[in-house]
């Protein structure tokens, strides 16, 4: 057990896991932020914090970390391969560490040419695979890439993400044993909008015993509207929204409450699920609905381990 990652003991103890994502700002100013962690102090156990997601520049999501420390929360930092070298992101980890962080999750990172800086360099020293073995190795192992060895004993909880929606299909689970194979001890899916493909991807990591060996945490995001449905059905690639729930939010009065009821409903569903040990809420720009959500699907009070 990862010493103080409250996220790894909800896990170990068989609770279902909720996780929050908080956006960093353009701006050095933290408050909404901090208001919106506040505001769901009590309803998730662990903050994740994008690493420059979009690849648009963002606050540090270590920085973010260390104010979500300051108030007694506990983050999760994402750490992307696009934007550092292996030096950069093994000291990263090391200065998050430092400051208190229990758990971090690995991952590629959006191609800059979708960000507001379309002419930085893509740096993809290593990938996101490579980056868990790293990190686990210098967990470990107590080395660092090139061999040499940690001066002090390093604790921290790997995290990675899996597409269950993503073409091809059938290498969906492939992928997903890598990288547990590489490291990671909890996964965070993409936004499930569609249950029977990821339906069928979990009978997949069961056949291979892989819901034993990980901890997978389904991907939830409220529809704030039509439009937004719309636009991610047909821009956002790795994301699948049936036609049925487009139709559904177009026959609803008050999109916003039907989209969270979609939400709700999601949850309620993955929690049946075997092999499912909880949800990572990405309520993207309507933070605030998360308690709200926690609590209508019967995720409310959190456990105090």
């Amino acid at each position: 057990m990862i010493a103080g990652s409250n996220l790894e003991k909800v896990i170990s103890s068989g609770q279902f896991a909720v996780t929050g994502e908080l956006g960093p700002p353009k701006s050095a100013d933290l408050t909404q932020l901090k208001e919106h962690a506040e505001a769901m102090r009590n309803h998730v156990d662990a903050f994740n914090i994008t690493d420059n997601q979009t690849a648009i520049v963002r606050t540090s999501s270590i920085g973010v970390a260390g104010v979500l420390l300051q108030m007694g929360l506990e983050p999760v930092v994402q750490m992307t391969v696009r934007d550092r070298n292996r030096i950069a992101l093994q000291g990263d980890l090391l200065g998050a560490v430092a400051l208190g962080v229990k758990n971090v999750l690995c991952l590629s990172g959006d191609h800059q040419k979708f960000g507001n800086e379309p002419g930085a360099k893509g740096v993809y020293d290593i990938d996101s695979m490579q980056l868990l073995k790293a990190f686990k190795d210098m967990r470990d192992e107590g080395k660092f890439i090139g061999g040499e060895e940690l001066e002090a004993p390093l604790s921290v909880y790997l995290g990675a993400v899996a597409n269950p929606f993503a073409d091809p299909f059938e290498y969906r689970v492939d992928r997903l044993e890598k990288k547990i194979a590489a490291g990671a001890s909890f996964i965070q899916t993409q936004c499930i909008f569609d249950l029977e493909r990821f339906k069928r991807w979990m009978e997949l990591v069961r056949e291979r015993g892989l819901h034993k060996k990980v901890a997978i945490l389904g991907g939830v995001t409220p529809i704030k509207s039509l439009g937004a449905a719309r636009y991610m059905k047909n821009n956002v690639s790795g994301i699948i929204i049936p036609d049925e729930l487009i139709d559904r939010l177009k026959g609803a009065e008050d999109k916003k409450a039907e989209g969270l009821k979609i939400a709700i409903e999601t949850i309620q569903q993955l929690k049946e699920i075997e092999g499912v040990a909880g949800v990572h809420i990405m309520a993207i720009a309507w933070e605030e609905v998360v308690p709200e959500i926690v609590e209508r699907a019967g995720l409310y009070p959190r456990p105090k381990l």
